[in-house]
């Protein structure tokens, strides 16, 4: 269960009249994002992303196994997020996953797998009867908010990073070899989704980008946009009872289509 301890009503007020001013109480300008640093290795699939005061580890592992009856010569790619008490007092990674944990497990499913981002047809290594699993661990280690953002960084680096073993296809026998014997081969990946997410406080006139902890706490609606390098749209999502108006999504789009691509040019940075 998550018990998250909330900010005071003092708190809360002193944000939204800074708002009003166009201050920002960590001192960033309404649309910056806040420092951004990926760290590779020493594995393959194991990358580390820090956002601010928010730390997330990522790692990807894959196994043989059978395809699912109705996709018999596609792979399979899972997700699966924890929130613990290493990443605030609030969290408890007792019992069964939380509803946070859930939904940023859904999300991560909706802007990377059913985007198509992973060729989960090259992972197949015998049509029916075996194909790779692959299976990205997100693990939080510190929650300064905007969960969503650093886990899909890290998650879209991790499998960017990632080398599966090779294999050997002789009629119905498939050879795995050790990395030892064979360099191992990176996964087909077809873009790279990125989310990008605001804030939307009192009515829906004050937006920040990028919102943190205490920011996430007091918000009254959340947008998170799913772009790739390409300038596509690959997911949007909207929790909060603040409508939009078409020209708040407008400008939204237009900031994360620059975001996007400076967030795309660390992770380049970070895989050389």
């Amino acid at each position: 269960m998550v018990a998250e301890i909330e900010p005071s009503n003092i708190e809360k007020s002193f944000l939204l009249e800074s708002l009003q001013k166009g201050i920002r109480v960590d001192g960033r300008g309404i649309y910056d994002y806040r420092t951004l640093k990926i760290a590779c290795g020493p594995e393959f699939g194991l990358v580390e992303v820090q956002l601010g005061q928010t730390r997330v580890l990522a790692r990807v592992s894959c196994e043989v196994t059978r395809p699912f009856p109705d996709r018999p010569t596609e792979g399979i790619v899972q997700f699966n997020a924890e929130l613990s008490s290493l990443c605030a007092p609030g969290f408890d990674s007792t019992g069964k996953p939380s509803a946070q944990e859930v939904a940023i497990t859904r999300m991560l499913e909706r802007v990377i797998r059913q985007s198509r981002a992973v060729d989960t047809e090259a992972l197949c290594i015998l049509a029916g009867e075996k194909v790779w699993t692959v299976r990205i661990d997100i693990h939080f280690l510190d929650h300064g908010g905007n969960l969503v953002d650093a886990a899909s960084i890290a998650a879209i680096a991790a499998l960017r990073h990632f080398r599966r073993p090779d294999v050997t296809v002789d009629g119905e026998e498939a050879i795995i070899h050790d990395v030892r014997e064979r360099n191992p081969v990176p996964l087909s990946i077809h873009h790279t989704p990125i989310c990008i997410s605001f804030g939307f406080f009192g009515d829906g006139g004050m937006v920040v980008l990028d919102p943190n902890l205490l920011e996430e706490q007091t918000q009254a609606s959340s947008f998170t946009i799913t772009l790739n390098s390409h300038q596509e749209i690959c997911a949007m999502n909207k929790a909060g009872g603040i409508p939009l108006e078409p020209k708040q999504i407008h400008r939204c789009i237009q900031i994360a289509l620059a975001k996007v691509d400076e967030v795309n040019e660390k992770i380049k940075e970070a895989l050389k």
